[in-house]
C-alpha cells in the first residue's frame, strides 16, 4: 500500500504551494488515475514520488516503511511524458541495459513479452518505431528494473485513436502485476480501466467517483 501523508512541495521561488497538504491510499496491483490541467502539479508530485525532488514536507509510506527519495528511486519508475523524445541509444536491447549492463537476456526477454515487442530484433533503432511501440518500449525500460510502482506521466499524448486503444489495453494488462499510477490532463479512454480516481487542481488533490469523471469530461467535450 502507498500513502502519501501532508505531502507539501514549496519552492522558495513560488509565492504558493505547488502542492498543498497531498493525502493518498492506494493499494497495490491497481491503476490509479490522477486528473487536473496543466500547472495543477501533477508532474511535480510524480517526480517527488520517483525520488526525482524532495518534497518541502509530509511523508511517503510503502507497506508502512518511511521512505527517502533515495528509497523511492529504488521503488518507483517513471515513464515520463513524450518519453520517446529521451531514447538515446542506437537499439532496442542497448535502451533497455542503458544504465544496466550487467541484465541478462532473460530479464530483457520478459520486459519485451510484458509489452508486446518480443517480435522485434533487439538491433532495431529505437526511433525507427512506430508511435505507439515507443511508448511500449518506454515502458519495458522501467520495467526492467522490476519497479513496485509505475509512474506515467500523460502515456497517451500525441497519440492517435488507433494507438490509445491499443496502449490502454497494455495498461489494462500491466496491472494484473503492477501497480500503476497515471497522471493526465484527459482522462479519455483510460478512466474504463481506472480503480481509482483522483482531481488535482491548484495543488490540491481530492479523490473522486471514475463515473463523475466520465460525466465532465463528456460535457467538456460537447462544449467544446
Amino acid at each position: 500500500m502507498l500513502y502519501l501523508r501532508n505531502l507539501t512541495y514549496h519552492p522558495t521561488a513560488s509565492p504558493t504551494p505547488i502542492l498543498k497538504s497531498i493525502n493518498l491510499e492506494f493499494a497495490p496491483q491497481q491503476l490509479g488515475l490522477i486528473i487536473g490541467p496543466s500547472g495543477s502539479g501533477k508532474s511535480t508530485l510524480l517526480e517527488i514520488l520517483a525520488g526525482l525532488a524532495e518534497s518541502t514536507s509530509g511523508e511517503v509510506y510503502w507497506r508502512n516503511q518511511n521512505l527517502t527519495p533515495a528509497h523511492l528511486q529504488q521503488l518507483a519508475g517513471l515513464v515520463f511524458q513524450f518519453p520517446e523524445r529521451h531514447f538515446c541509444c542506437g537499439s532496442i536491447l542497448e535502451e533497455l541495459r542503458l544504465g544496466h549492463p550487467e541484465l541478462g537476456s532473460e530479464r530483457v526477454r520478459n520486459a519485451l513479452q510484458e509489452v508486446g515487442l518480443d517480435a522485434l530484433s533487439l538491433q532495431t533503432p529505437p526511433h525507427s518505431l512506430s508511435g505507439g511501440q515507443q511508448r511500449r518500449l518506454a515502458l519495458a525500460v522501467q520495467l526492467i528494473r522490476q519497479p513496485h510502482l509505475l509512474l506515467l506521466d500523460e502515456p497517451t499524448a500525441g497519440l492517435d485513436w488507433s494507438m490509445r486503444q491499443n496502449l490502454v489495453k497494455l495498461l489494462e494488462k500491466l496491472k494484473q502485476h503492477w501497480t500503476l499510477l497515471v497522471v493526465t490532463h484527459d482522462a479519455g479512454d483510460l478512466l474504463s480501466i481506472a480503480d481509482c480516481c483522483w482531481t488535482l487542481n491548484h495543488g490540491e488533490l481530492q479523490s473522486v467517483e471514475p463515473d463523475k469523471i466520465s460525466i465532465s469530461q463528456q460535457l467538456s467535450a460537447v462544449s467544446s
